[in-house]
């Protein structure tokens, strides 16, 4: 029987369609070490679910010579599959076509995409590698970024939206993985900047490399517009797999419940994990693996202010947001940083009802003239607000530290708290011993025969008064001390206690956060 020649024709359009832009173009896309759009989206998605959505598509532009450079699918890839069985939209850009550049075609297929990931309240994933606008589009380029950003602000809060720049990622394009929830960066080989080098150069005078200005290093570390970094397009893939396991695929849902180890386990080591000396660092990291399903923590900004620490684990099976001072960073005082770092990372959470747990050990907020000029007060502001606002249960442990204001922002049962429990080491006052004393008994230790003596028994006895955690749990603003071993078993039955909880914000369009 003779093949048929519509099937035949079929058959070919689909292979010259999946070649992108020609094996040398794929070629040279592997000799930077970098994988193909296709490659990328086989190691992301699990094997064979991939369906692809308009593989036919090509630009409609007559100018500068485009009429003869068109490729089926233009500069990006666009469709739906699953991650561990489950629905997620992604698209992929194509830089052996055009350098991946986007004209209206390509922001058209992107919308596409987006709208049906609303539709049907499932995560979108975009996975960034192009050159930027197509220049000889013109304006109709930047309509296609604008139509992508209003896109992604609409599902903001509605479903998961994750970036991976797997290239460069310059100008405009910048601001649509910016509204997204997540940016993955890969080490040497991905780059964001809204102006590049030379531009920079032309202008500043300043002498930089893309990776000094914008690569993954820069942005995980310093910028924060890096949430995780990984040193291999593989090892990003498989973390955005990873990430997903924690997330609902949109706000009406809650996320998936995954089976963990005995909920009745205790840890021994956590009685003795405080230093007795109450200004020694420790890793509160150390404390989050012993507590959490498994000892598994998937951590956020790992890299970015790192006396905050935020990221995904699970109690009981139970998917859970946590956000901990580190007494190891600057002895886990709040700054700007770690305030819009944890602030956002709150946000996120509550828009897609992941119970919160807040780990506290803070002495307050980082003093200096530096962090005044650059608006720590706005700043505190914002974790203050996210705390605030957030509706889900959320659960806190004083571990040590709560001095001063950085007690109430840190999901203080003042602020709708649901369960506040504090380990026997817990300092609750308005700050430090030696700081209050200094203050309260000037007069006194400027009269004293002897200063140290006196100043040495004031601070004992203010300790013996305030730097406990009793005071605070006699007017009910601790629900409970507990031994730091049984920290497991109570926070996952205050979890599954909370797993109907009702509760509401008023009405209004929305609130208005010290941005």
């Amino acid at each position: 029987m003779a093949d048929n020649p519509h099937v035949k024709k079929l058959q070919e359009l689909r292979a010259a369609s999946r070649l992108g832009g020609g094996q040398d173009r794929i070629d040279t896309q592997h000799s930077k070490g970098r994988l193909t759009a296709r490659e990328r989206l086989d190691l992301l998605l699990d094997k064979g679910s991939f369906r692809e959505v308009d593989p036919f598509t090509v630009h409609r532009t007559s100018d500068f010579g485009l009429e003869d450079q068109k490729f089926l699918g233009d500069s990006v890839i666009t469709g739906w599959g699953t991650i561990e069985g489950r629905l997620v939209y992604v698209f992929s850009q194509d830089f052996t076509v055009f350098g991946g550049s986007l004209g209206e075609a390509h922001a058209e297929k992107i919308c596409k995409i987006m709208d049906m990931a609303m539709k049907n309240g499932a995560p979108v994933i975009g996975l960034n590698d192009s050159g930027g606008a197509r220049i000889q589009e013109g304006v109709v380029s930047l309509g296609g970024y604008a139509d992508i950003f209003l896109r992604n602000t609409m599902a903001s809060g509605v479903i998961p939206q994750v970036s991976a720049i797997m290239g460069p990622c310059a100008g405009g394009a910048v601001y649509s993985p910016a509204l997204t929830d997540f940016i993955f960066m890969t080490r040497n080989t991905s780059y964001m900047f809204v102006t590049g080098p030379d531009v920079v150069k032309t202008v500043t005078h300043e002498d930089v490399t893309q990776e000094e200005l914008g690569g993954a290093s820069v942005h995980s570390e310093k910028s924060g517009v890096c949430h995780v970094a990984a040193d291999s397009e593989a090892d990003t893939l498989f973390l955005i797999r990873k990430l997903l396991d924690y997330l609902p695929q949109n706000n009406m849902e809650d996320p998936p419940f995954v089976p963990g180890d005995d909920p009745l386990r205790m840890e021994e080591k956590l009685n003795n994990i405080i230093p007795d000396d109450p200004n020694k660092p420790y890793d509160i990291k150390e404390a989050i693996r012993m507590i959490t399903d498994n000892g598994q923590f998937y951590e956020i900004h790992e890299n970015f202010a790192q006396n905050l620490v935020v990221g995904f684990s699970r109690l009981g099976g139970h998917s859970i947001g946590i956000v901990a001072n580190q007494p190891a960073v600057l002895a886990g005082v709040l700054d700007i940083d770690a305030s819009e770092k944890g602030a956002r990372f709150v946000r996120f959470c509550d828009s897609f009802n992941i119970p919160i747990l807040t780990f506290e050990d803070v002495p307050g907020f980082l003093p200096g003239v530096n962090q005044e000029h650059h608006g720590i007060i706005r700043s505190g502001a914002k974790l203050l607000y996210a705390f605030c606002e957030a509706t889900v249960p959320k659960l806190t442990v004083i571990t040590r530290k709560a001095y001063g204001g950085a007690y109430c922002v840190m999901s203080s049962k003042h602020i709708r708290g649901d369960v506040n429990y504090a380990w026997p080491s817990a300092e609750i006052a308005v700050m430090g011993p030696e700081g209050a004393v200094n203050i309260i008994f000037r007069k006194e230790l400027d009269k004293a025969k002897d200063p140290l003596k006196k100043r040495a028994e004031l601070v004992a006895d203010y300790k013996e008064k305030f730097a406990n955690p009793y005071v605070a749990a006699q007017r009910g603003y601790i629900d409970d001390v507990i031994e730091p071993r049984e920290t497991r078993p109570r926070l996952i039955n205050a979890l599954e206690m909370l797993s109907n909880k009702r509760d509401a914000n008023p009405a209004k369009k929305h609130g208005n956060i010290p941005l």
